[in-house]
């Protein structure tokens, strides 16, 4: 006789699971979700972009909106799409467990990444940062992953997780303006203060310049491609962010045309001029010996 499976009318099955009428409610959740973050975080950026001295302000607000936005809507949409009776809960414990520590293990560990980010805040939307090797302003911290995007307009996806475990350093920290650095070299037989002069001329009447912030021009002795030259190294600070890359060419535009004007000359290779040597006086022959007269 073939064996009988008992079925208790009580266990929840799949339809009991998923309410087939609230998917579609669901979905539409994440589609409405998905749109008021993208209008909201459009919306935001204009504001940013007409007051610009709350930008970086409007940026964290952006972000901290989506967040919250995806955080509402996806527990909004399975509260809509799954029936979370006891039973169900009961049932779903052990599987869901397993499934989501193993299959979700690293977009869990990014959530909770990211509200970490968001809370402990070691950078912010708008800062211009390095991780691994790679320089960028953050544009977006995510549920998933944080994007930069670089100097040639590149973007960089990296999890959020990674920030957890490696340093990451930024560059203004929530500040619109940002320490910049510049090097210049000429050669060791130039006019170190004059060159100093044009730099400190170049520097502070940049339009591109926090005057409210100090400045300042360090001098060394280096060897620049295999050449002995001095370094000037221009530390100043830029008005905004956004203006980097304009404060860098305006400031070394100047700098290489008043080099030019002055006769200021970049490092080279120097040949020194013996002194002249006076020649040493010949020494007189010795005398013959006269040799006894031979028998």
């Amino acid at each position: 006789m073939a064996p009988t499976i008992d079925v208790d009318p009580g266990d929840p099955n799949l339809i009991e699971i998923i309410r087939l009428g609230g998917v579609l409610t669901g979905l539409g959740v994440l589609f409405l979700t998905w749109f008021a973050v993208r209008l909201v975080r459009a919306t935001l950026t204009r504001v940013g972009d007409r007051f610009t001295h709350r930008r970086l302000l409007v940026n964290q607000i952006s972000t901290l909106t989506g967040f919250a936005l995806y955080l509402a809507g996806i527990v909004l949409a399975v509260s809509a799409s799954v029936s979370l009776s006891r039973e169900v809960v009961l049932a779903l414990t052990g599987t869901a467990a397993v499934t989501v520590g193993f299959a979700l293990k690293d977009l869990a560990a990014s959530i909770l990444a990211g509200v970490t980010i968001i809370l402990d805040r070691p950078f912010q939307v708008g800062d211009r940062v390095t991780f691994a090797g790679t320089y960028g302003e953050v544009i977006s911290i995510g549920l998933r992953s944080v994007r930069l995007i670089t100097l040639d307009d590149n973007i960089v996806t990296i999890p959020n997780n990674k920030f957890l475990t490696e340093a990451v350093s930024s560059g203004n920290y929530g500040a619109l303006d940002m320490l910049i650095q510049l090097d210049f070299f000429v050669g060791v037989d130039q006019d170190v203060a004059l060159a100093k002069q044009l730099v400190e001329e170049s520097l502070t009447t940049s339009r591109y310049v926090y005057q409210k912030r100090p400045w300042l021009i360090v001098v060394n002795q280096v060897v620049h491609e295999s050449y002995f030259a001095v370094r000037l190294r221009a530390k100043a600070h830029v008005l905004d962010v956004k203006y980097e890359q304009e404060f860098h060419t305006d400031v070394t535009e100047r700098v290489l045309e008043a080099f030019r004007e002055h006769g200021v000359l970049p490092p080279a290779l120097l040949h020194r001029e013996l002194p002249e040597v006076t020649p040493r006086r010949k020494r007189a022959p010795a005398k013959e010996i006269p040799q006894p007269p031979t028998a």
